[in-house]
Order: structure tokens, then sequence, then C-alpha cells
């Protein structure tokens, strides 16, 4: 998805350029630092995607919304709470508070990438199986296998019913890949699958014999998908 970011913030802007940077789906076309640099940009090319920062000078980020010819997906990313249901009657994908950090971002940045693919008309159906690149042969696995991915820095161990397979490969961008309704990161460098889940506690997963940590960045977001069903069969 062709993205920009607006903010009239000199860090913002730069840890939001890293944050897009990092995120295989997203590509970004022009940073701006007002609504008008990113007005400018848009009668130029045709943008997917804003990352949209809401008390700016002159014209808002709610306004320059209001303001816009056609409709791109938006985020907003701001310090204040009290915009954020004038954010949502404005259809916004989200609305994330500063401080923002990788994990807020990703997660809101996938609710974009699912709209997008939607509102392209690509296929519902997904994929039942990846391939992975191990010791020079690809090899096909079966999302059905899979138990956990566990991220060794630039590889991952995926752990499968059938054994385990290491790949030279970013643990970000297996998650991109890998279908959310399953799949869902609960540490920095773990990825489990839900249908492998046997029990779960404050601290920590039980898949089988082995024991997977919660992250506390990853806490509140696992067990809110918990409690709403939305990893549970029906």
């Amino acid at each position: 998805m062709q993205c920009i970011i607006v903010d009239d913030e000199p860090i913002a802007l730069e840890g939001m350029t890293e944050y897009v940077n990092r995120t295989p789906f997203l590509t970004l076309v022009g940073r701006c630092s007002n609504a008008y640099e990113a007005i400018e940009i848009m009668s130029e090319t045709k943008i997917d995607l804003i990352f949209l920062d809401i008390n700016m000078p002159e014209i808002s980020g709610l306004e320059m919304m209001k303001s816009l010819s056609y409709n791109p997906m938006v985020i907003f990313t701001t310090a204040y709470s009290e915009y954020a249901v004038e954010g949502f009657e404005l259809n916004a994908v989200d609305y994330i508070l500063k401080p923002i950090s990788y994990n807020k971002f990703l997660n809101s940045a996938q609710k974009a990438l699912r709209l997008y693919k939607l509102e392209n008309q690509e296929s519902d159906k997904i994929d039942d199986f990846i391939y992975i690149k191990v010791d020079k042969k690809l090899i096909k696995v079966k999302l059905s296998d899979i138990l956990y991915i566990e991220s060794l820095k630039d590889y991952v161990l995926i752990h499968t019913v059938k054994g385990k397979y290491t790949t030279y490969l970013g643990l970000n961008k297996l998650i991109a890949v890998l279908p959310d309704t399953i799949f869902v990161q609960v540490h920095k460098s773990y990825v489990i699958s839900a249908n492998a889940i046997d029990a779960i506690d404050a601290n920590t997963i039980i898949i089988g014999n082995t024991t997977v940590p919660i992250g506390r960045a990853y806490k509140t977001d696992l067990f809110e998908k918990i409690i709403n069903s939305k990893y549970l069969r029906k």
C-alpha cells in the first residue's frame, strides 16, 4: 500500500518513517510536516493510507480529512484521546495514542491491509500453506501443522507437528503473510498458532510440552482477542 505520514513533530515523523520502512506491505511515498504538503502529494499520486496527526497548525488532521476529494484510509496518530470519537465518525481505520510502539503501529497497519484487500476485491480465501527456504530448498509447510514460531535474530525457527524448520527470515516479514485469524504475536520473539494452544495463564501459553512466554507489551492485546472470541472456534 502506498502511504504518507503527516505530522508537524520532527521526532514523531522520524519514528513513523522507521516503522513504515520496517513493514513489508507499506511503501512510503512522502513525509509531510503539514496538511498543505500532504494535499499537494495527493493531488499527484493516489495514496492508499495516511498516518495522520490531528493537532497541527493552520489545518488540523480532522479538517484535512474532511477536505479530501477522495477517501484514502486514515490512521490517526495523536497525543490527545479526546478526538477519538470524531476520528472514528470519519471512518478512520484506527486511532493510535502517542507514544506509539511498533507493535501498536503494526496492528493498525494490518487492519488497513485487510480493508485494502477487501476493497480491491482480493479473494477471501486464505492459502493453507506457506513456502520457506531451508538448506537451499523450498519447503511447503501447512499452516495447520504450525504450533509456534520462534525468532532467532535474523532467522526464525518454525515448530510444527512434523518437526522444526529454520529459515533466514525476519519475524515481522513472516507475520505479514500469516493470517491473523490463526496466528498471534505474544512476545517480541514468539508467534503462536491459536489452534495449538492447550492452556493460558497470566504469563505463559502452554502448547504441548512447551511453555511460551507472554510479553508484557502483547498481553493486553492477546487477552482482548481471546475474550472477544476472535481465536475461538464456535
